[in-house]
């Protein structure tokens, strides 16, 4: 017999699913699920999740905190931050997650990136400045429908390709950090920073 929170998770999926509203994909999730057991990373305190949309792929996330707990996320679409409300009680910030950001000075154990895909680059950036030593990111959609690694040039997704572009470059050639670039899905960066020897 499935439990409520169960029952609540199916529910949400399908009302986005019935509303064209995008979430995050069963094997997407099951990759991140695998990738954190692999590091041993168990403890997860601060979870920050840059696009909610229905609050779908947070209410996925909670399962993976520590009793204690957080999430933080950032929404700008109203009728998206409506419905999350419904769905979830996380810390929501409502508005331009770049804005928010640049104020934002917590320390994150797990952040998920899921917004606006021309601004991958500036996510990134402070995802860094705000990632524990020990944490991860994941970003979402990275490949974005095999534009990202083909000669896709069309002027309709330019800017989001270029960006995406941007983003993979950014993360795979910082000599800090260990990034892997999954076929997952629409494409999952997975990236966290080195250990010092």
């Amino acid at each position: 017999m499935k439990s409520k929170f169960e029952r609540k998770l199916e529910k949400v999926k399908e009302l986005a699913i019935k509303e064209n509203v995008p979430i995050i994909m069963d094997e997407t999730l099951q990759k991140i699920k695998e990738t954190l057991k692999e590091l041993n990373k168990n403890t997860i305190n601060k979870i920050l999740e840059i696009g909610t949309a229905t609050g779908y792929s947070a209410l996925c996330f909670s399962m993976l905190l520590t009793d204690n707990g957080e999430i933080d996320t950032i929404e700008r679409d109203a009728e998206r931050i409506a419905k999350a409300k419904e769905n979830i009680k996380i810390n929501l910030y409502e508005g331009d997650a770049v804005e928010i950001l640049k104020q934002m000075n917590n320390k994150y154990d797990l952040i998920f990136i899921d917004a606006s895909k021309s601004k991958y680059p500036i996510f990134l950036e402070e995802s860094l400045r705000m990632l524990n030593q020990n944490g991860i990111i994941f970003a979402d959609n990275v490949l974005y429908k095999g534009y990202v690694m083909s000669d896709y040039n069309k002027h309709k997704q330019r800017t989001a390709v270029t960006h995406l572009r941007e983003f993979i470059k950014n993360a795979t050639e910082n000599e800090e950090l260990h990034t892997e670039i999954s076929e997952v899905g629409d494409g999952l960066a997975i990236i966290y920073k080195k250990m010092e020897n």
